[in-house]
């Protein structure tokens, strides 16, 4: 029997025909545009800009050569880049201006230096002259001495003093403690002492503040009869712990010191109701 053979169509060789690894499918003209849009569009360069040009030493602001002034009594007004205050241990305090320039205090009416503005000038009641700092500046200016001394009254619900009343291990010991002292000034006035009665007159001419100051005389009322009642209430405690053959610290020793924070809250309201009463007037005397 013999075989036919059958002319097979080059589309069916083809598609039986292996691909060639080096050939690639063609795509489709619409696919073709397809993969073209998804390609990402090349950013443009962008323009080089010139670095600036550094400048030179005629650009810069000029050297502040003062920053401070000192005045003298002689009425020549100095001014200072540096303005420091000596105080040797032997011998009196000066002033050295620019690191160079010594200046007795005796010589100076005022001075600026790095932490404010300062003057000379006789305290209430005192021939010699101080140094105090001014704090505030309107028609009423506030000024204040610092002071640091040492006290050795401590107080301990085991004695007193730097021993200790009844304690060999010094309970309640003495330190270093730093005052700060106010006074005010009117109208380029005198020195005066910053007391409610002081200030009650300075101020009598603006309601507002004689309202304020009112407030201030309670809270120092309540303050003094706190201060008594934690005072009684140690004294009790004491007379209740020595007495009796049985001797032992009493509650009322540890209730005192509590007791005593309640002047100090009443205080701090009344130094607040002081410093509003001075803001008031400066204010509506600056309209």
């Amino acid at each position: 029997m013999g075989l036919l053979l059958v002319g097979t169509p080059a589309a069916v060789l083809a598609q039986n025909t292996p691909r060639q690894l080096n050939t690639l499918p063609s795509l489709p003209d619409s696919a073709r545009q397809r993969e073209q849009n998804k390609q990402p569009t090349q950013a443009p360069t962008p323009a080089t800009i010139p670095a600036p040009q550094p400048g030179g030493l005629a650009t810069l602001p000029p050297a502040e050569t003062t920053r401070f002034r000192v005045g003298l009594k002689s009425g020549q007004e100095l001014r200072a880049l540096d303005v420091e205050v000596r105080e040797p241990f032997l011998g009196k305090s000066y002033l050295l201006v620019d690191g160079q320039q010594r200046l007795e205090l005796s010589q100076i009416r005022y001075y600026e230096d790095e932490s404010g503005f300062y003057v000379r000038t006789n305290l209430p009641g005192s021939s010699r002259e101080t140094t105090l700092r001014r704090d505030r500046t309107g028609r009423i200016s506030l000024y204040s001495i610092t002071r640091t001394q040492y006290v050795n009254n401590g107080y301990s619900p085991y004695g007193y003093g730097r021993g200790g009343y009844g304690n060999p291990y010094g309970f309640g010991g003495g330190g270093y403690r730093t005052t700060k002292t106010e006074y005010f000034s009117k109208d380029s006035g005198p020195i005066q002492d910053l007391s409610l009665r002081n200030l009650s007159i300075a101020t009598q001419d603006n309601a507002g503040a004689q309202n304020v100051l009112i407030q201030a005389r309670r809270y120092r009322n309540y303050t003094a009869l706190s201060y008594v009642g934690a005072g009684a209430l140690a004294v009790a405690g004491l007379v209740s712990s020595f007495s009796g053959t049985n001797q032992s610290i009493s509650p009322l020793i540890y209730a005192a010191p509590v007791l005593l924070v309640v002047p100090l809250i009443f205080q701090g309201k009344q130094q607040q109701n002081i410093k509003q009463a001075i803001n008031l007037y400066n204010v509506q005397a600056a309209r």
